[in-house]
Parts: C-alpha cells; structure tokens; sequence
C-alpha cells in the first residue's frame, strides 16, 4: 500500500467510528492530534477507534481528538476532511469492517475514558477555557516554529563549523523571515480565534513589526520594531475584534464595508503603537528576566518543580497555554530553555511504562499496550501511555511524575552551573527534540546535558514506579497468572490415583 493510501484509509476508518460527516462540525490538527468538534458525543465508538492500528489514543476535551502521531496527523487530516466534504455531497465512503472489539487493556482504557470525563467537567472553568483559546491561537504556529528552528539549528552548527559560507546568510533568512513577521500570524490567529475579521488582526498585529514605528515616541521613549512581540500582537488583534463587534452592532449596512475595516485598523493600531507595545514589552523584558533568575538562581529546584507538574498540565491539556511564554523567549534569546526541562516529564512517563511492563509479568493485555505506545513515547508523544497505562492505575502516574522531577533537576542544575540548554522551537519533546536544541556552550555540551536528563528521568521513572508504584492488593490483582484451560489444568492427587 502506498503512502498516500495508507493515509487515506487511515481516514476512511475514522470517519464511521465518529458518527459519520454529518456527525462532524469542525476538523484541524496540531502536533499529534486530530481535533474534531461533533455534535453528538454518544455516536463515537471509542474503543473501536483505539482499536484502528494508527490511532494511538483518544482524548475529550473542548474538541474530540485523536491521537494519531506527529507526521501522520498532518497527512490524515486533509484526507478526512475530503472524505467529509465527500460523504456530505453524497459521495459516502465504506468503511472497512473491524470485526468485535478487542480486548487489549479493555478496562484500563474504560477507565482512562472516565478519567477524562471526569477531569473536563471539572476544569470547565471560564479561566481554563480562555487557556485553552489563547493555545488554540497558537497551536496552528507549530509546525512552521519547527521548520525554522531545524534550519536555524543547522545554520548555528555550519557557522560554528566554518562550512559553506555562501550558504549560510540565505539560511539564516529562512529561519527568521517566519520569527520576523509572527506577530502578523498572532494577530490572524487572534481575531479568528475571537470572532473577528482575521486579516484585519493580521493588519493591526503587523504595526508592531513596521520599521517605521522607530520614528513614532511612546511614554518618552521612541519604540523599536518587533517591540511586544506575541503578547503585543495578541492584545492589539483581541482589542481589534472587539472594536470590530462594536462597529458592526452600531454602522449602518450601507458603509460598513467602509467604516468598520477603518475604524477597526485605526483605533486598535493607534492603541497598540501608543500603549500596548510598551507594555507587551515590558512584559517580555519581565518573562526573559524571571526566567533566567528562576534557572540562575534556584535551577535544580525549580526544574524538580517543573519537571513534576508538567505531566498533570499535560493531562488537562493546559500545556499548550504555555506556548505564548516559549514563543516570548525564543524571539528574546532565541531559545526557549523552560522547554527541555518539561521535555524530562515525558521521560519520567517512559520510565514508569517500562517498570510497568516489567512487573506486570503475566498481565499480556497491558503489556501490549505498553509495546504499541512506548516508541512514540521516545519521540515525545506521551498521551497514549498517560491515558492508556498509567493514569488508570493512578500510582505509577505518580511515580512518572517523580522520574519527570528528577530528569528536570539535572537539567536544571546545569542552567544553574551556567550551561543554558535551550529550544529554538517549540512542539517535540523526548529524542524528537535533539535537532532543536540551542544552548551558550555549543551544540555538543547542550546535546550532552539534555540526553543525561532524559537518562535521569527514564531512570527515576522506572526505579520509582517499580518500588512505589504498586500496592501488594494492586499487583495480585493486575498481575494474576492466566486461567489455564481445563484439560491442561493438573489432576489432584486423589482422582489420578482413582483413574490409575
């Protein structure tokens, strides 16, 4: 089967288990998900769909994801949206017969699914759900944060080399020419994000990269392009929607095509030149600044910290709030060093999957489970093992917390020591984020720092999770010898006497 095949069978699986296209309102994708809004929960067939040998988990949040894997997703996604497009003008798509549902980690799985459920109807709050919005207006950014930042690691390690000199001035323009107008891409992403006129927030967020705007005087100080960056084009772009509502409630039809584009890019650009980019950039001056004295000052300790919450952010899908931070010190430094410390909580995860693995000898449905989800856990893709191992069995989530602790203040300590590990973009984690890596001491002692982290983590994942992750009561109940069938089963004593 080719590869454009597989991806469109891949799809054509997925849209039934889903209710069909007249079940889907909306359909996108981020790193390693397919994100579909539906109309009628009840029409999924979950464990179904995690039966589908591509699909690597399931997550409900605000919209139905599906976790499919970096490189696939972005493949899958524009497959299932012509057969949506397909289905609804009439041309409906078979899907292939899968036969009964398997029994792989069945009842962990089930109680994943109520984990979940359980957990969205608790995080439902109005602060939560602005969070995840504000990621939303971002996620979309990844895949081109990721190009760049490959290109720009290629470009830092052929400078640093000495090699091909003629090349590497039009690399470096490919890397930053994204960085230099992402402003522009906030600003769309804002206004579609709340409502409003998309290229109109890209016009008022493209203020702030102007170079003109070196001529224009706020608060006593002439303002320098790229100033405020991301939070300034966010602001200006939601004060742009909001303005944007307001014409449109109040301007007769007859000139709105006029007024509303006018009086839209002319308020909201004149409030962002005259008091949303100094503050923006305050702001970002602020988040660069905390971020080195946190690492400078308390770095083992505030990496323990980072690196053992950011499984639970991750779980509540919170993690992508954090993306705004990421993008304001990479445009500052040109990496982001909170980054690699988080990346230690994806290999306290696979620690904790492998202790599983080992002590649960005889459990052969959960240890499949493991196997099939434990290389893209390598890679960075770590919901398939936190929905699908350790969080139903709640201890070793726990203990994959505690190896994420330990791998963060190694990597910690170091930024403390004075060797800053950094990304240059934002998106991998785990082995996957290698090619981003970006540091003060070149890409051999950086490489070296963020692999003895990850070895950390493995280790104190799987040493904590194999000590402390199972209660006596839990290991006879999940690591149970199988039931031997009937004939194979030994004769008692007494009866081989009686047929001797």
């Amino acid at each position: 089967m080719s590869e454009e095949s597989k991806y469109h069978a891949t799809a054509a699986a997925i849209l039934p288990l889903v209710g069909g296209a007249g079940n889907v309102t909306s359909v996108a994708h981020c790193m390693t998900r397919l994100r579909l809004g539906l109309h009628d929960r009840s029409l999924v067939r979950d464990e179904q769909l995690k039966a589908l040998p591509a699909v690597m988990g399931v997550v409900e949040d605000d919209t139905y994801q599906i976790v499919l894997g970096p490189g696939a997703v972005a493949r899958v996604t524009p497959e299932f949206e012509a057969l949506v497009e397909a289905e609804r003008a009439g041309a409906s798509s078979p899907a292939p017969d899968h036969g009964d549902d398997p029994v792989t980690a069945e009842a962990l799985a089930a109680q994943g699914v109520a984990l979940r459920a359980e957990r969205k109807a608790r995080n439902a709050t109005p602060f939560k759900l602005f969070l995840r919005r504000v990621a939303n207006i971002f996620v979309p950014l990844i895949p081109a944060l990721i190009g760049c930042g490959v290109i720009a690691g290629l470009n830092g390690l052929l400078v640093n080399l000495h090699w091909l000199p003629g090349v590497t001035p039009a690399l470096a323009a490919v890397a930053s020419g994204f960085m230099a107008l992402i402003a522009v891409f906030v600003g769309h992403n804002t206004a579609k994000e709340f409502g409003g006129t998309p290229i109109l927030g890209g016009a008022v967020a493209s203020v702030i990269v102007y170079a003109g705007v070196a001529n224009v005087e706020a608060f006593g100080r002439h303002l320098s392009p790229g100033q405020g960056g991301v939070l300034g084009a966010l602001g200006a772009a939601w004060l742009g929607v909001y303005v944007e509502k307001w014409c449109r409630r109040r301007v007769p039809e007859a000139v709105d095509v006029l007024v509303t584009p006018t009086v839209t890019v002319l308020v909201a650009g004149l409030a962002t030149l005259f008091g949303l980019m100094f503050l923006a950039g305050e702001v970002s001056a602020w988040i660069g600044d905390a971020a080195d004295r946190l690492l400078s000052h308390g770095g083992a300790g505030a990496g323990f910290l980072l690196g053992g919450l950011f499984l639970p952010l991750v779980m509540l899908g919170l993690h992508q709030a954090l993306i705004p931070i990421h993008t304001t010190l990479i445009e500052g430094a040109g990496f982001t060093v909170l980054l690699p410390i988080l990346a230690m909580a994806g290999a306290g995860q696979v620690g904790a999957a492998i202790a599983v693995y080992c002590r649960l000898r005889h459990n052969t449905s959960i240890r499949a489970t493991i196997r099939s989800a434990l290389w893209p856990g390598f890679l960075g893709v770590g919901e398939p093992l936190i929905y699908g191992v350790s969080l139903p069995l709640g201890r070793p989530f726990v203990t994959a917390c505690t190896g994420g602790a330990f791998g963060g203040a190694f990597v910690g300590l170091f930024n403390q020591l004075g060797t800053n590990v950094g990304s240059t973009a934002i998106g991998p984690s785990g082995w996957a984020l290698f090619p981003l890596l970006d540091g003060n001491h070149g890409p051999g002692r950086t490489v070296a720092v963020y692999a003895g982290g990850l070895v950390v983590g493995y280790a104190a994942g799987f040493l904590a999770t194999y000590c402390f992750g199972f209660t006596g009561t839990m290991l006879a109940e999940l690591d149970a010898e199988p039931a031997a069938p009937a004939e194979d089963r030994p004769v008692p004593a007494e009866r081989a006497a009686e047929k001797a």
